[in-house]
């Protein structure tokens, strides 16, 4: 039998409710922490990401403690009232009042308070995940110093233990750390032998004598992600360091950008520090300090001295669910720049190349589920521009002379570049950078390589679900269109996604509105009673639901998604 444990009980802070106003709009939150006249708040029904301190002149105490969700902008207020609490018109106690005694007594005892049944008995796993819940409730570093970045962090990182904080109990204040942080709520002893399985998280903040609150910085070095508490070590240290690039081979490169492949096992003091730092800004993934059998993927900007690093994404090696993607990590200062959605499509191209479909690693966060929403409706989208159109998507016009010739072969021996906005590709001729997305020159062979890979013809969805049908006039002219009779499972093999996410994407962009019934005759065998095993064929007519996709509904979707072009170019995969 597993032992058991009893469930701490919550700092009283915990449980404090506080209206703040922020900009001149209120908000209802937790306090967390006080630290004089400033409080650090959890905003309800917000992420956690978005947990600040705020000044005491800032907060006001909430006045109706049974009602939530408040929002006002000093005018009007909206209240969403709690679960289980009492509906108006009654009088106190009642409807929450418990029977007691024998089932012949009409008399009522005072409602039972949860504290008065004493610590609920929980398994050790569940103990485990209620303390971890409650060191990373609140933010270790408020500011991570990282090269000319000085960074607001998102999210608690477990920072190992300093050889000094190993002895006795860090959460008491000593002469080494007069700065030291409150002991964190729920958690009776703060030191590296309170618990075995979450020694790794009491990290810094705990003792340690950069700072609390508002001042608690760390510094990482840019370059081998070396953390210290110290600016003064941080500044020896980089004047010392003379790492230029991540520790790994090149997977990617066009222009200065450049994606790089570290294996975890070779590398494990660089890896280790980096899943530190992007911790900083992940919070629903469980960090391991094992890294062996993870590859990073390292996404850098070169200038004339070095490679900068803008994010990275981390995958196992053997995923029995082949996940393709097990975090993923852009920095602040870099963010909506195009990066993230270029490490999502080398991961998805990791997996094309391996011959598997591979989807992220559940759950997603908020901004992950966005970014990927975006991917997998923007892959469709340059599918079905494909897909549904008579000509090359660079043709505007067909002119045959002699015999008539299938405009579906143009299709196939076209070796012109796609364009995904659905406009003719221009050929004038520009100036060209030399860093950033443009890079350097396509040669011929990789070029039609890439094109051969995007339009892979081989595919049942070409050669055996495609139709063009045309349409006389009365004038001699005629009328071409395509017309794809396919499942759902066509549309993700094809586009190399889970079948799951497709239909996720295609619901959300709108795609599965438009329906109509179609009727269709199946072949079915009739038994007959008097010879067994005998039958008879017959067709019956079944009526079914067809979702249909129109080209002028696909460009309603990339004009309402502002669908871009891809930010990978094959071309400049070295794999």
């Amino acid at each position: 039998m597993p032992k058991t444990f009893h469930a701490a009980d919550a700092h009283p802070g915990d449980r404090e409710v506080v209206i703040v106003n922020k900009n001149g709009v209120e908000h209802e939150a937790h306090v967390l922490e006080r630290q004089g006249d400033e409080l650090y708040v959890h905003y309800v029904n917000a992420d956690k990401r978005l947990d600040e301190w705020v000044s005491g002149r800032d907060v006001r105490p909430n006045t109706d403690p049974h009602e939530d969700g408040v929002v006002s902008n000093g005018n009007s207020t909206s209240r969403k009232r709690k679960r289980g609490s009492t509906s108006e018109g009654k009088g106190e106690g009642e409807g929450n009042s418990r029977r007691t005694g024998s089932p012949g007594r009409s008399d009522t005892q005072p409602p039972l308070k949860l504290e008065d049944l004493g610590p609920a008995a929980i398994t050790e796993e569940e103990y485990d995940i209620q303390h971890h819940k409650q060191i990373t409730a609140k933010r270790n570093f408020d500011k991570v110093i990282f090269g000319r970045w000085q960074i607001k962090t998102w999210y608690f990182s477990p920072y190992p233990l300093t050889e000094t904080e190993t002895d006795g109990d860090t959460g008491t204040p000593s002469a080494q750390a007069p700065h030291s942080a409150s002991k964190i709520p729920g958690v009776s002893r703060s030191s590296f032998r309170s618990h075995g399985r979450t020694s790794d998280l009491f990290a810094g903040g705990l003792g340690r004598s950069h700072g609390t609150g508002q001042n608690s910085t760390l510094w990482v070095c840019d370059r081998c992600f070396k953390y210290m508490a110290e600016g003064l070590s941080w500044e020896l240290h980089v004047k010392k360091c003379t790492r230029r690039s991540p520790p790994g081979r090149k997977v990617y490169q066009r222009g200065a950008h450049i994606i790089w492949e570290v294996d975890g096992a070779k590398e494990k003091l660089y890896c280790q520090n980096l899943s530190l730092f992007g911790k900083l800004f992940i919070d629903i993934k469980t960090l391991f300090f094992d890294c062996d059998n993870f590859l990073f993927y390292i996404l850098t900007d070169a200038d004339s001295q070095r490679d900068h690093v803008l994010g990275f994404f981390s995958k196992e090696k053997v995923s029995y669910d082949d996940y393709n993607l097990a975090c993923i990590v852009v920095l602040p200062p870099y963010q909506k720049k195009g990066y993230g959605m270029l490490l999502i499509e080398f991961s998805y191209e990791l997996s094309r190349r391996a011959g598997k479909v591979g989807t992220p690693e559940r759950p997603l966060s908020d901004l992950g589920l966005r970014s990927y929403l975006t991917y997998w409706i923007s892959t469709l989208v340059r599918f079905f521009r494909r897909l549904l159109s008579v000509l090359p998507p660079d043709t505007a016009q067909m002119v045959t002379t002699g015999a008539t010739s299938d405009v579906s072969d143009v299709f196939v021996q076209s070796p012109s570049r796609e364009t995904e906005d659905g406009s003719s590709f221009s050929r004038s001729r520009r100036r060209k950078s030399t860093k950033g997305w443009d890079g350097e020159e396509i040669p011929a062979a990789a070029l039609a390589t890439r094109t051969a890979q995007m339009n892979d013809m081989s595919d049942p969805m070409w050669t055996s679900l495609r139709a063009l049908e045309t349409t006389a006039h009365p004038d001699g002219s005629a009328t071409t269109h395509v017309v794809v009779r396919c499942t759902l499972a066509d549309i993700a093999r094809a586009t190399n996604l889970r079948v799951e996410d497709a239909a996720f994407a295609l619901n959300e962009c709108g795609l599965l509105v438009r329906r109509r019934k179609e009727r269709t005759q199946l072949g079915t065998v009739k038994e007959e009673a008097e010879v067994e095993g005998d039958g008879e064929a017959e067709l019956v007519d079944v009526e079914e639901s067809v979702v249909v996709v129109t080209r002028e509904m696909v460009e309603a979707v990339a004009k309402q998604r502002d669908v871009k072009r891809m930010c990978m170019d094959l071309a400049h995969v070295l794999l």
